[in-house]
């Protein structure tokens, strides 16, 4: 593992977080999805992790449970939704991939294409790292910072504006700032074939405030955005979203151990899973 690349950038490292829960999750013998490449990728970092929240949680039977719920159920959800729609878009694109493994562990039409984008430090750890493992889909791995221009990178790699596509952006957005936020919506849609999909996950106004204020947090601290309107934000660009929180019914896949309050009360701390579909009255063909 000397040899690899490192992941230095902070941001860039919560990918590290992200795999090691997916890591122990996937070890679980109740697990909700198979990541048999996660605990390679969370590497000697993850394992270092595992072994501290062990000791944390030592006196709290529930103390693994908690720590990894949010990343296991956002992961299920994300991969039923994903097999849910790819009888329609067989063409794919991951927004601030960081170090996701579907393309190597779902099942996928043949075809099927998946274009998977974020920065050149991430790109690097994971293709070396997985440089030897078949993918289940035609993938290509972009290195792009989406806070710039990026849509050429994409269509120069073959991706095709007029056929509907698959839009996942998983725990990207709160990273962004409102006004990044919405360019981005603003290029998918205009990348966009009507009939297309977006999955994204966002969080409160409040549970940005609040992360933004706690230096030591490893997640949180980068958080620049939050909505508590997200149906209200995908909208605005053309999306009709369905929005629920993970613990919901549709959401908690008998995991989730923390009671949800009404969306009807206002300034909580929230997270949402949004699954989305472009409105056929929003097409446009100008590319920025």
């Amino acid at each position: 593992m000397s040899e690899l690349p490192q992941i230095q950038d902070e941001v860039c490292r919560t990918a590290l977080v992200m795999a090691t829960k997916r890591a122990i999750e996937d070890d679980r013998p109740d697990h909700l999805f198979d990541d048999p490449f996660a605990a390679l990728l969370a590497g000697d970092t993850g394992k270092a992790w595992r072994e501290k929240w062990e000791q944390q949680d030592s006196d709290n039977p529930l103390g693994t449970t908690l720590r990894i719920q949010f990343v296991a159920v956002r992961t299920r959800f994300f991969d039923d939704f994903i097999l849910s729609v790819l009888p329609e878009a067989k063409q794919l694109v991951f927004l601030g991939a960081g170090l996701d493994t579907r393309a190597f562990r779902l099942s996928f039409p043949p075809k099927t294409r998946l274009y998977e984008l974020d920065l050149p430090e991430l790109i690097q750890y994971r293709e070396a790292i997985l440089q030897d493992q078949p993918a289940k889909c035609h993938r290509q791995a972009i290195a792009a910072d989406l806070t710039q221009p990026w849509s050429h990178l994409l269509l120069e790699q073959g991706f095709d504006i007029n056929i509907p596509t698959l839009w996942l952006m998983e725990g990207l957005l709160m990273y962004l700032d409102e006004a990044q936020v919405n360019q981005l919506l603003k290029t998918i849609g205009q990348l966009s074939a009507e009939g297309s999909f977006l999955g994204a996950d966002l969080v409160s106004v409040k549970s940005w405030q609040v992360g933004a204020k706690h230096p030591n947090g490893m997640i949180s601290k980068h958080w620049r955005f939050g909505t508590d309107e997200p149906e209200q934000l995908f909208a605005a660009h053309g999306w009709s979203a369905s929005v629920i929180q993970p613990g919901d019914i549709r959401a908690n896949y008998g995991r989730y151990a923390v009671q949800l309050a009404p969306r009807e009360i206002k300034g909580m701390r929230r997270s949402f899973l949004v699954a989305a579909r472009k409105e056929e009255t929003c097409s446009t063909n100008s590319i920025a």
